[in-house]
């Protein structure tokens, strides 16, 4: 349910491209890239970059809120459904956490290692202080 509403969204909003998208047990990672609709900071003048780079770094962020806003949205309608039709686990007060972390990617390198640690994330579960059968979760002061 997750990925479906995750590659719905370049439906739902003209401009954006997804891309690498992973599940986890108590989070997610993806890549959305809305840099497709605004404009190419290297197009502007030199004396005009500074700006240009803030106003497409300001909408980005405008449009990035609105498309994880939808998708949580879309995800926790689709899974109260579930609760209710297929028996469903069902979750205290929400679904999301209230904000999201982002981070801008700037070039072809950094783009590489961050689709990477998406790819490459599932198997670093086992390690995760988040994960109850981790030995990292488990309390080792004496």
């Amino acid at each position: 349910m997750a990925s479906r509403v995750w590659e719905s969204l370049s439906l739902r909003f003209s401009g954006i491209e997804i891309d690498a998208f992973v599940v986890m047990p108590n989070h997610i990672h993806g890549i959305i890239n809305v840099g497709a609709q605004l404009q190419d900071p290297r197009a502007v003048k030199p004396h005009e970059a500074r700006a240009t780079t803030r106003v497409a770094l300001t909408e980005g962020r405008a449009i990035l809120g609105r498309v994880i806003g939808a998708y949580k949205s879309l995800t926790t309608v689709e899974y109260t459904r579930g609760i209710k039709t297929y028996g469903w686990p069902p979750f205290e007060r929400r679904l999301w956490q209230r904000n999201y972390y982002e981070h801008v990617v700037r070039d072809d390198e950094s783009f590489r290692r961050v689709r990477q640690y998406i790819v490459d994330n599932p198997a670093q579960w086992i390690f995760d202080r988040e994960n109850p059968m981790s030995e990292a979760s488990r309390d080792v002061s004496p």
